[in-house]
């Protein structure tokens, strides 16, 4: 009978050595110099000197500006008292309200519709590229010419375009811009036409980018084509969305040629927007008006979007990037 050894233990393995430390260069002028960055520099250099002239320049005179008393002939500084002198202002107050006013309807009617266009063309099989060429002319048009061409079919006469077509179907005619109900939606309507076309370009392009198979899985599921918008495209699209409401609401609050061509401020004030507001200010008589606290108004607008732009990243972040 062999007597049986017991076995040895394994020996137990031992832990992978630490990856050696990296060696921490210390970075100085000579490393800095030998490594090409005087010549990186130097390349960088003249489109840094741009930018800060044709941005920051600006920007920063703004701001000096709105804290004097000027007419760009004679400057007197008087530090806050142009912010004190508008914000007791009645007419911004209105001027803001009235730009709230038309934000909200270009949201409600601007925002969705050219979405709802793209999806319409993305399901077309032929003939896509006319449509897109002809959903983006409206943008070709200058402004100014777009504007006074639908100036004249907001005649309030009734031989006037709109109102020969709503006399088509038994409406009376409308004053349009003359009304200051009207005045404002009118203006909108426009602005809606004469923007979409891009915002269309840009969804049609954002619709690329989504699996076909997605659809197709939900076209298996029974999917018709509004759920499939639903619970397809809009979750794909919401990065571009958001971007694309963030930047028509910073649009809208700046919007100053529909108001300034088509009515001018009126009918009694219900269509003056703040830009108006501050062109008034500044250019309001023949010898210069104050553009001092125009120059405030719109440092004070530009802070009320960046606040509002910060914030809107800041509660939409990962939403929409989830």
């Amino acid at each position: 009978m062999t007597a049986t050894l017991p076995e040895r233990p394994a020996a137990a393995s031992a832990p992978p050595a630490p990856p050696p430390a990296r060696r921490r260069i210390r970075r100085s002028p000579l490393t800095w110099y030998r490594g090409g960055g005087l010549a990186n520099l130097l390349f960088v250099l003249p489109m840094l000197f741009v930018f800060f002239f044709f941005s920051w320049s600006p920007i920063v005179q703004s701001v000096i500006m709105s804290l004097q008393k000027t007419n760009m002939i004679v400057s007197e500084w008087v530090g806050f008292d142009n912010y004190v002198a508008v914000m007791s202002d009645p007419e911004l107050g209105r001027a803001v309200v009235n730009t709230v006013y038309f934000a909200l309807l270009a949201l409600l009617f601007g925002f969705p519709l050219p979405l709802f266009v793209a999806v319409l063309m993305s399901e077309v099989r032929r003939g896509k590229g006319l449509y897109s060429a002809l959903a983006y002319l409206p943008v070709v048009i200058p402004p100014v010419v777009a504007v006074l061409l639908w100036k004249f079919f907001y005649s309030a006469d009734p031989s006037g375009v709109f109102n020969t077509v709503l006399g088509w179907f038994g409406i009376p005619p409308q004053p349009w811009i003359q009304s200051t109900v009207q005045a404002m939606p009118s203006l909108v309507i426009e602005a809606t036409w004469a923007a979409a076309g891009g915002s269309i370009i840009i969804y049609l392009a954002a619709l690329l980018s989504v699996p076909p198979e997605l659809y197709d899985a939900a076209e298996v599921d029974g999917a018709g084509i509004w759920r499939k918008v639903w619970h397809v495209t809009l979750p794909q699209l919401r990065g571009i969305l958001f971007i694309m409401l963030i930047l028509q609401v910073i649009a809208t609050a700046q919007v100053f040629l529909e108001p300034f061509l088509f009515t001018g401020g009126g009918p009694a004030g219900a269509t003056k927007t703040i830009l108006l507001y501050i062109y008034d200010k500044a250019f309001r008589n023949s010898l210069g008006g104050d553009y001092g606290e125009a120059t405030a108004v719109s440092v004070l607008l530009a802070i009320v979007l960046a606040v509002l732009s910060w914030l809107y990243f800041k509660l939409t972040n990962r939403w929409s990037t989830s």
